[in-house]
Order: structure tokens, then C-alpha cells, then sequence
């Protein structure tokens, strides 16, 4: 019989953003270092309230977690859900130019998820921090995760001496 691992055990899970107003300056989540990972997913949890704007969603990079040297990351695709009430399947769906916009349908519950591998970024020039960003929101409440798997390096190591 197969055995899972938790993932607990595989990944590190990261609050970016907890129950936000995913405006201009609030949807600015906080940096996150695939120093020592190979992927990062991040989910985006919304729900729309009434008078709902779509936010635009795009991805930065930096050389720190401070923002340092602060510039756009390219992706091309991300999956989504638009209606979790109705659905539990994720679609997945082209992004244009680098941004997408939230689904902008009164009293729903969204899920977008982007997956970033470390080789995506500017890692030639010393980029390795990730963030996400959304602007234009009104009326929409989110959550945003990450999830760093493909630990690089063992936390489990020990120092011998000779």
C-alpha cells in the first residue's frame, strides 16, 4: 500500500494575505524566498460581495523578501473556479500580457491558482522572492496562500565532527 506524506511534511504553507480587501495597496501581499524550494502554488480564495470590481491579478519578483529591485514575473497560464458553490473542479485558463482579472459576478466564492517554479524567475540576476499582487478590487474579500514544495535542502541535517 502506497503511503502519503502530510503536507505539512512536503511543503511549507504561508498566509500571504488573511480575509482582505483586495484593493490597490491591501491585495500587496508579503514576499515569500523559493531560496530553498522548486515550486510555489498560491491560491487566491475570494468572495464577492454586490458591486463587485475584478481585481487585476499579476506576480512580482525581488532580489529579498523586502522588495528589493522589485519587478514583474511572467506566467501564462493559472486554473480557476468561479463559482465553489456550484463546482469543485478548477479550469485551466491562458493569461494574457502577464495579468488576469478576478471574475467580477455579485455574491460569489472564487479560486484562482498560480503555479511559479523557481526556474521562472530571474535567477541569473539573484531574483528569488515572490509575491502576488491585485489591484482594482472593490467589494471582494480574499485569502491568499502559498505553498513552497520541493525542498532543496534537508532541515533534518545533522553536523558530524572527525
Amino acid at each position: 500500500m502506497y503511503q502519503f506524506n502530510r503536507l505539512i511534511d512536503d511543503a511549507k504553507v504561508i498566509v500571504a494575505a488573511q480575509n482582505a480587501l483586495l484593493t490597490t495597496t491591501v491585495g500587496d501581499t508579503d514576499y515569500v524566498s523559493m531560496k530553498g524550494y522548486e515550486r510555489l502554488t498560491i491560491l487566491i480564495s475570494i468572495l464577492n460581495a454586490t458591486t463587485v470590481t475584478g481585481g487585476a491579478v499579476t506576480l512580482k519578483q525581488a532580489t529579498a523578501v523586502a522588495g528589493t529591485n522589485e519587478k514583474a514575473l511572467s506566467f501564462t497560464k493559472m486554473y480557476r473556479n468561479i463559482d465553489t458553490a456550484a463546482a469543485e473542479a478548477l479550469t485551466e485558463v491562458a493569461v494574457v500580457s502577464d495579468t488576469f482579472t478576478t471574475d467580477a459576478t455579485n455574491s460569489k466564492g472564487l479560486l484562482y491558482v498560480i503555479e511559479v517554479s523557481a526556474s521562472d524567475l530571474d535567477v541569473s540576476n539573484g531574483f528569488d522572492c515572490v509575491r502576488l499582487d491585485v489591484t482594482g478590487s472593490v467589494a471582494s474579500l480574499g485569502t491568499v496562500i502559498y505553498i513552497l514544495r520541493g525542498q532543496r535542502y534537508s532541515t533534518n541535517v545533522t553536523a558530524t565532527g572527525n
